[in-house]
């Protein structure tokens, strides 16, 4: 149960963020960026918080069963994993949003499949390293 509410809170945070990016840079906003630029981007992306939350929460905790589904799978170590629950979001975010805009090609292909690669590695990976059931070791004497 762990593993779905790190999913569900790491997972639309992340991919919410770095779709925000994602648009920012594929509309040419980072060309002349300042300060203020920066800050009207973070003001954006509180203010779209809850949006993030309400359209990446199911995708989140579907990479979620993909990794807990793996989880079981005792030849697939954690990073092997973390690697294939990161290749399935990406592939993922790629057909949800590559075809997003006008531009096409590589930098897009690539940026847009960010957008699930990230969130989902990084919410892997904190389940392997705070919500799985640690093997208890005695100790030595």
């Amino acid at each position: 149960m762990k593993r779905y509410l790190v999913f569900a809170a790491v997972g639309p945070l992340l991919g919410g963020f770095w779709l925000l990016l994602t648009t920012t840079y594929q509309s040419g906003y980072w060309n002349q960026t300042n300060a203020g630029e920066v800050a009207k981007l973070f003001k954006v992306f509180f203010t779209t918080l809850q949006y993030s939350y309400l359209f990446g929460i199911l995708p989140a905790l579907m990479l979620g069963a993909i990794d807990d589904i793996l989880v079981h799978v005792k030849r697939i170590g954690p990073v092997a994993r973390m690697m294939l629950v990161g290749v399935a979001g990406f592939i993922a975010a790629e057909f949800l949003y590559g075809s997003r805009g006008p531009d096409s090609g590589a930098v897009q292909f690539i940026l847009y499949g960010l957008v699930g690669l990230i969130p989902a590695t990084v919410s892997s990976w904190l389940t392997h390293k705070y919500a799985e059931e640690q093997p208890h070791t005695v100790p030595s004497a």
